[in-house]
């Protein structure tokens, strides 16, 4: 399989250097040349497989010509050593849970996947040492930092904006050490996304060190996503749910949204997908204008998806030959500000007896307003509750567990160094180690 860029101006590139290198040399996404749909008894049986086996299908069509099928099998099993269930809140609103791995966010999927693949990479190109470098609005960092902890050969470099994540989801990568530095910066997410790309695109720093990303803008991070998306339609079919379905997507960087759109385009029968927004309402204003205007982001209580100039945007364009209509024929989109958000993931806690953190509390809301006759709704629930500890507990009035899986990482002190969002000051920090 060969990768093009979204910019159209650099070569295509084979799978290997897309993963390694991470981002094309005229600053553009990887994009798969091909999409391969799976075929037909793949999802006339899907109900009859598990998890891994359902995943490994997924990444054969993606990544099966580049890897050896028991070298890929491996990589995939050793990724999803948890599950994803489906589970019912309301009549026809189902909530596909992704907290079940270790860092309890759905980026464990990819951030697992891609530590893996990119240390069966290195290992065949025998490179000494690799810097990975990764930005965070919040639980990217805990899930690449733990996927890469004690992995040989490689520094991973989390970049994460000051006082903007939650105490959890802080403590989950900056306890770490041994591999792996947590940078804080004194910015917003766009400043750590925008450091990451800049070192990117630094000739003096890339040819002191090698270096290489794991923000979904790698190919490697993303698509895997697209496994639970399949997964949720085998729950489904096996439920005997016989509904158009929908997807509601809680949407930051679009990494996610993007998977769920490839694995449309592979066959996965999923009628329209919901773009789910807080305040930072980018795409959504898109959807409605035609006009794509990224502007700096602002906090809210689902700070995850505090993102203004989401990277995967470019990727969805591609996608879709940079065609409004054609992307509006796929995807609608919904956009909460902090009130509204609250309020739902009260009244689901009221109302169903189920828990929302607040970026599944969007895409919940969004299905709840927008499903329609004959469909049933899936929508993302990206991260435990837990993490978000103290906005739950101001919201729904009651104290809140923390599974034992996080009270593990607060029981460590923070380490972390503080630097301007300045690539002037990041060069002289990774090529030094000074600032």
């Amino acid at each position: 399989m060969r990768y093009y860029s979204t910019n159209h101006r650099a070569a295509n590139v084979s799978l290997e250097e897309a993963v390694v290198k991470g981002l094309a040399s005229d600053k553009g996404l990887f994009m798969p040349c091909d999409i391969r749909p799976l075929p037909q008894d793949f999802f006339d049986n899907i109900e009859k497989m598990d998890f891994k086996d359902i995943a490994f299908r997924v990444a054969d069509a993606f990544f099966g010509d580049d890897v050896p099928e028991e070298d890929l099998r491996d990589i995939v099993y050793d990724t999803l050593s948890f599950d994803a269930p489906i589970v019912k809140v309301k009549e026809d609103i189902y909530s596909l849970e992704l907290f079940h791995g270790p860092t309890l966010a759905f980026k464990d999927v990819g951030g697992r996947f891609m530590a893996r693949l990119l240390r069966y990479f290195l290992k065949r190109q025998n490179h000494k040492q690799v810097n990975v470098l990764v930005a965070t609005s919040g639980d990217t960092g805990s899930a690449v930092a733990n996927g890469f902890l004690g992995v040989e050969g490689i520094n991973v470099y989390v970049f994460y904006p000051k006082g903007k994540v939650s105490e959890i989801q802080e403590k989950q990568f900056t306890t770490l050490g041994r591999n792996i530095t947590a940078i804080e910066i004194d910015g917003c997410f766009d400043d750590c996304q925008a450091l990451v790309k800049g070192a990117f695109m630094d000739e003096e720093l890339n040819s002191m060190l090698h270096l290489t990303s794991a923000n979904s803008i790698n190919i490697a991070r993303f698509l895997p996503q697209a496994f639970y998306y399949f997964y949720a339609y085998a729950q489904l079919k096996r439920m005997g749910v016989k509904k158009d379905i929908v997807v509601s997507v809680p949407s930051g960087n679009f990494g996610n949204l993007a998977a769920g759109l490839f694995g449309k385009r592979m066959g996965l029968p999923v009628k329209r997908f919901i773009a789910a927004n807080n305040a930072n309402d980018i795409f959504y204003k898109y959807l409605q204008t035609g006009e794509y205007s990224p502007r700096a982001s602002v906090s809210t209580i689902a700070n995850a998806m505090d993102v203004g100039d989401p990277s995967n945007f470019a990727r969805i364009i591609s996608l879709y030959g940079n065609s409004h209509a054609a992307v509006c024929a796929d995807i609608s989109g919904a956009a909460y500000n902090n009130e509204q958000i609250a309020e739902s993931v009260k009244q689901a806690w009221i109302d169903e007896d189920y828990l929302l953190d607040p970026h599944g509390a969007c895409g919940y809301r969004a299905l709840c307003e927008n499903l329609r006759e004959n469909e049933v709704g899936v929508f993302l629930e990206t991260a435990h509750p837990a993490k978000f500890k103290e906005t739950i507990e101001n919201i729904i009035g009651h104290t809140i567990d923390i599974p034992d899986k996080l009270q593990a990482f607060m029981q460590g002190s923070k380490q972390s160094i503080p630097m301007s969002p300045n690539l002037q000051d990041l060069k002289k920090f990774l090529m030094l180690g000074e600032l």
